[in-house]
């Protein structure tokens, strides 16, 4: 059994663009020109589409939210984190929630350039 993670998006090339450059991989066009598709780092695509007139999918907060994960390496996790929120924030992220630190690691949480609920988290 295979899964995949689907957003809905307005504009599908540029979401897919926003997260190949924070998962550090090359999107893929999908099915369709409107359909991208990412690598995803626990398997799986990470699944970016327009969807269709006749089943339009509205903007909305929920619980539901994207997580990635990152560590630190050595490094200060703080640091990481504020630099992973800079590329974030320069491709169109905003930030929701300041860095915070928390027992399993640091995290912040943003909103994708489609408004999409994001938490980057940078464990040591």
């Amino acid at each position: 059994m295979k899964g995949s993670i689907v957003l809905a998006a307005d504009d599908p090339a540029e979401l897919a663009g926003f997260y190949g450059c924070l998962l550090a991989v090359e999107p893929q066009r999908g099915l369709s020109a409107s359909h991208w598709r990412l690598a995803w780092p626990a398997g799986g695509f990470l699944e970016i589409y327009a969807p269709s007139s006749s089943r339009p999918q509205p903007r909305q907060l929920g619980r539901v939210a994207l997580c990635l994960q990152g560590h630190a390496d050595g490094g200060d996790p703080t640091q990481v984190l504020h630099d992973w929120i800079g590329q974030a924030t320069a491709q169109g992220a905003s930030l929701l929630t300041p860095p915070r630190q928390e027992p399993f690691g640091v995290e912040a949480w943003l909103l994708d350039p489609e408004g999409n609920r994001l938490l980057l988290l940078v464990q040591a």
